[in-house]
């Protein structure tokens, strides 16, 4: 999907909206850390999803965040301001490569999906739809309502991809980092990012 993954030239956009699954968000900035084909990461996380950090993985704050969740700094990941509707990946001339929300709430599906754009990871979100990027919203929700599903369905149409935050078990995980890393590399993989240490069907 990526109109290149040669080495230090992909632009990604990740979000964190206000749903459970935190330990998905820090692996899939890990792996998009480690990664030589990865040149920047622009972040952005709600005030919902700092309060999931600080309930699931014992993070406090927005200060030093990305340090928090990798627990080293980073240079090629930049936090973005969520309130920031002037940022840089607010502008479709601004070349982001692709965007993945992770964890995408039913809310700010419901915004995406309707192009309302409130605050800076919708507005980065509909300009990936509006310059057909790649714009993967890992859904977390269950069980799932009619409006949910419309909504997923009116995202799919506008040309996102719904991803939802579904792990997998056959490649038995040893513990939950494990299968949230395993995660992070399908998504990354389906973008065009294939990891190495990705767990592959032998059948």
């Amino acid at each position: 999907m990526l109109k290149s993954s040669q080495p230090n030239s992909c632009v990604l956009t990740i979000a964190a909206t206000g749903a459970s699954g935190g330990i998905f968000t820090r692996a899939l900035l890990l792996a998009a850390e480690s990664d030589a084909r990865v040149q920047t990461v622009n972040f952005i996380a709600s005030d919902n999803a700092l309060r999931i950090f600080a309930e699931e993985l014992g993070i406090k704050g927005r200060s030093n965040l990305v340090q928090q969740l990798l627990g080293k700094k980073s240079p090629k990941i930049h936090q973005q301001n969520n309130d920031d509707i002037g940022a840089n990946i607010a502008s479709g001339s601004y070349p982001t490569d692709a965007m993945i929300v992770m964890p995408c709430s039913m809310g700010t599906l419901a915004r995406i999906a309707h192009g309302m754009a409130q605050n800076l990871s919708e507005r980065a979100a509909d300009v990936c739809l509006k310059e057909k990027r790649p714009l993967v919203l890992c859904v977390r929700e269950t069980p799932l309502n009619r409006v949910h599903i419309r909504n997923m369905d009116l995202a799919a149409e506008a040309g996102a991809t719904i991803y939802p935050l579904i792990p997998t078990f056959y490649n038995r995980p040893a513990d939950f980092e494990a299968m949230a890393h395993q995660f992070a590399c399908r998504v990354l993989a389906f973008i065009g990012l294939p990891q190495k240490d990705a767990y592959r069907w032998k059948g």
